[in-house]
């Protein structure tokens, strides 16, 4: 077998955001962060042809202040839970920006 050398050449950094949605809400809005750093945010979109994911991305992208194309929904797809990527931006800072937008 041969021995196998693995490069990767995407040098971008991130963080990554584990997110609870709660769609068909009344509005768009982040709720609370969980002990485990779970956000739990609530979008008036409803789940049916991607509507809340695609409303959750914008609503996201306008709380960290970035572009949507700096998020993506790397799991959770088709789920409640789900984890949204961020690139160029810290773990640190989004969650003062998330915190900021709550209170």
């Amino acid at each position: 077998m041969a021995d196998r050398k693995f490069k990767l050449h995407d040098g971008r950094k991130g963080s990554a955001l584990a997110v609870r949605v709660t769609p068909r809400a009344s509005r768009n809005e982040i709720v609370e962060m969980l002990d485990d750093g779970t956000i739990k945010v609530r979008i008036a979109a409803p789940p049916a042809d991607d509507e809340a994911n695609e409303a959750l991305i914008e609503f996201m992208a306008d709380i960290l202040g970035v572009p949507k194309s700096r998020l993506d929904i790397v799991a959770g797809m088709s789920g409640r839970d789900k984890l949204i990527s961020v690139t160029d931006m810290d773990v640190e800072t989004a969650h003062q920006r998330i915190v900021a937008h709550m209170g």
